[in-house]
């Protein structure tokens, strides 16, 4: 049990240090760095691969894209990418480490909202269309609707994605919580490592909580019952 001796030790040391939640390198400015940072990416994933994953999964057109998609995202080597966008663009700004941030996180986005448009009931889209709803009425009233769940499973995804990600990023310069983890291994301050762990853990946790309850709220009843079903 001396593990967990230590472990609890690290955890007292690093919340009660008072010098950890003041300044920007306390926990509320890291963790407000590392939300700027994760929110971003996943706004700009979701405005770059929800339309797209609508449009081929309604036209059918384009799905060697999603295939593509899916096959670089468990190809591309995480921190790889983060230094080569350093390396090529520099550390003046946040862009070098956004922009592969959301690569990574399209993926997911794009594969869930193609497959929840074309999942969608032949019959039920057929029956859009009989009573007299036009190709953009029946994606917007009808298809979005339905694929809702697996739309927002991708964006989960992502945004998990992303958090860890992010935490990564710190190798690179980029704040975030990410920084007690890695400057704590730099430096053997453990309670850091261990305090920042269990930072980003919670973090996780929360967006996991939000996107469930946003699930909750914007799915239809019916298609909810229609999944249990299943």
């Amino acid at each position: 049990m001396n593990w967990l001796t230590s472990f609890i030790g690290w955890l007292a040391e690093f919340f009660g240090n008072p010098d950890n939640w003041s300044g920007t390198g306390g926990i509320p400015a890291r963790l407000l760095e590392h939300l700027e940072f994760s929110a971003l990416a996943l706004v700009l994933a979701v405005l770059i691969a929800v339309p797209l994953g609508l449009l081929i999964g309604h036209t059918g057109r384009g799905a060697l894209l999603v295939v593509v998609s899916a096959n670089l995202a468990r190809a591309l080597p995480t921190l790889g990418l983060l230094v080569m966008f350093v390396l090529l663009l520099g550390t003046s700004s946040i862009w070098p480490v956004i922009i592969p941030l959301v690569l990574l996180s399209v993926p997911p986005i794009l594969v869930n909202t193609f497959e929840g448009i074309r999942g969608v009931d032949p019959e039920l889209r057929d029956a859009a269309y009989g009573m007299g709803l036009r190709g953009g009425q029946v994606l917007g009233r009808v298809l979005v609707p339905v694929a809702l769940p697996l739309i927002l499973l991708g964006c989960r995804l992502s945004a998990i994605q992303v958090v860890a990600t992010t935490t990564v990023a710190a190798y690179t310069g980029l704040g975030g919580l990410g920084r007690y983890v890695i400057d704590g291994f730099a430096t053997k301050d453990y309670a850091s490592v261990v305090g920042g762990s269990v930072l980003i853990v919670l973090f996780a946790l929360v967006v996991q909580a939000l996107f469930a309850l946003a699930q909750r709220v914007a799915v239809s009843p019916g298609v909810s019952r229609r999944l249990k079903v299943r």
